[in-house]
């Protein structure tokens, strides 16, 4: 009689807190959030419910753990050489693609609850308000500055990751931008007179370069307010 042999178990990466918050990543961004449950979690990560409670005590620590860990690869740059402009670029276009590639994160930044001094985009914030006072902003005008370029970062990338959302698969954005134009420059022209003339623009623009050109609107009224400070007597 034949001696069967043992096959070799598979060795697998002991699980962790750090492997979990992976997998719900890659779950968030396959299935969305009512995709992601410790069911549908377990078995990605071949193990049982229990043991992912170990590292976690539910699905609303698990969701603010994915993001933070998506957060913290959007800070992760270095701006050594940078000027504050170009950090500030960088950090917004970070978040802008970061957005676009997770779309559940846009909902839960808004959505996920707050304690004080906690903030899933505090570090973004942070960063953020360093650059704008290393443009010698006035003191009390550092928040606002800050907080204007964090809205128009957080509204902008966020929108056009729902747009995306609401899009049907096969929409093409070519022809999709093509017809909302062409709809545009028929609206009426007393009602609507800045819509038609701008409608072209619509037709030929770009997501990310038209969110860029936001930003630098912004930093050029911010650069300005930090000359005017150093300039004053």
């Amino acid at each position: 009689m034949a001696t069967r042999k043992r096959r070799p178990e598979r060795r697998q990466e002991p699980l962790s807190r750090e492997r979990i918050v992976t997998a719900a990543v890659e779950l968030l961004d396959t299935v969305g959030e009512g995709g992601l449950t410790f069911r549908a979690l377990s078995e990605r990560l071949e193990t049982g419910p229990g043991a992912i409670y170990w590292h976690v005590t539910g699905k609303t620590e698990l969701l603010v753990a994915a993001t933070d860990a998506v957060v913290a690869t959007i800070v992760a740059g270095d701006d050594t050489g940078a000027t504050p402009q170009e950090a500030i670029r960088a950090l917004a276009l970070g978040v802008f693609d970061a957005i676009d590639a997770h779309p559940w994160l846009g909902t839960l930044l808004a959505r996920l609850p707050r304690t004080p001094g906690r903030s899933p985009m505090l570090p973004v914030f942070e960063r953020i308000g360093r650059q704008v006072r290393a443009l010698h902003v006035p003191e009390a005008a550092l928040f606002t500055a800050a907080s204007a370029l964090m809205a128009y970062i957080l509204g902008v990338a966020g929108q056009n990751a729902a747009n995306t959302r609401a899009a049907r698969p096969d929409t093409d954005r070519t022809a999709f931008l093509d017809a909302t134009a062409t709809a545009w420059t028929e609206l009426d022209p007393d009602r609507y007179s800045f819509t038609r003339e701008v409608a072209g623009q619509l037709r030929e623009h770009d997501d990310r370069e038209e969110f860029l050109a936001g930003i630098d609107l912004i930093l050029a009224g911010i650069t300005a307010a930090g000359t005017g400070n150093r300039e004053r007597p």
